[in-house]
């Protein structure tokens, strides 16, 4: 399942889709993986779409200790709504993880993990399902975190794993954000394998993973939510 992505860091600063598609696609690459952190678009309290940064690991609102959990970097598209650290989010807080890669692992007789890299062939940025929550609050300050949604793998993944990302085309952003009005079976409905026009290619040997960073106390986010 994935574990890995690429997101351009002079995404950063968009505050709209059309900004998104506008970027340039040459910049800072930032890979993602579990516990760092990554940029997620989603609705401010206002109903604007923003992009505020948020860890790779969810985190429910009424755990106590968040370093005595098991962080969660994703949800299966299949149970999101019934869930107890799931459906609350899928309700309420949804969001949009917008990568240029993502990486996918096929698990060799050896044990290991051969690591592939999914790439759109036009080039054009993919859009990722995720959930997300507030962590910290009364606690003095607020850490926002998100899990992935996933489906079952398409076609193409289905050649070295069971399971992938939820893709969403850009057509229904809009309704997953919470922009226009859909309901719980409709978005459920929308969390389908996506066959897109993609290049898997594998890579040359089996990445040494990124130190996770010392944990960070959670830090007032007043700018967006």
């Amino acid at each position: 399942m994935c574990g890995k992505f690429t997101q351009m860091m002079s995404w950063g600063d968009y505050v709209t889709l059309a900004r998104l598609l506008a970027a340039p696609s040459s910049g800072p690459v930032e890979i993602g993986t579990p516990m760092r952190f990554a940029r997620i678009i989603a609705l401010d309290d206002q109903g604007n779409r923003k992009s505020a940064p948020m860890r790779w690991g969810l985190i429910p609102p009424w755990e106590k200790d968040p370093m005595r959990f098991r962080n969660t970097i994703h949800a299966r598209a299949e149970t999101i709504d019934q869930k107890k650290s799931f459906k609350s989010a899928f309700s309420q807080r949804r969001g949009l993880l917008v990568v240029k890669t993502f990486n996918e692992g096929k698990e060799l007789p050896t044990g290991r993990t051969q690591q592939f890299t999914v790439t759109p062939k036009d080039g054009k940025p993919i859009g990722i399902a995720v959930i997300w929550e507030r962590w910290g609050e009364p606690h003095g300050g607020t850490l926002l975190t998100f899990a992935m949604v996933t489906v079952p793998a398409n076609a193409l993944i289905s050649t070295i794993t069971d399971r992938m990302p939820a893709v969403l085309p850009p057509e229904r952003w809009a309704k997953w954000l919470g922009e226009e009005p859909a309901s719980p079976e409709e978005l459920k409905a929308m969390l389908t394998p996506f066959e897109g026009d993609w290049d898997m290619q594998p890579q040359s040997s089996p990445p040494k993973p990124p130190r996770p960073p010392s944990p960070p106390k959670p830090d007032p986010q007043p700018n967006l939510f």
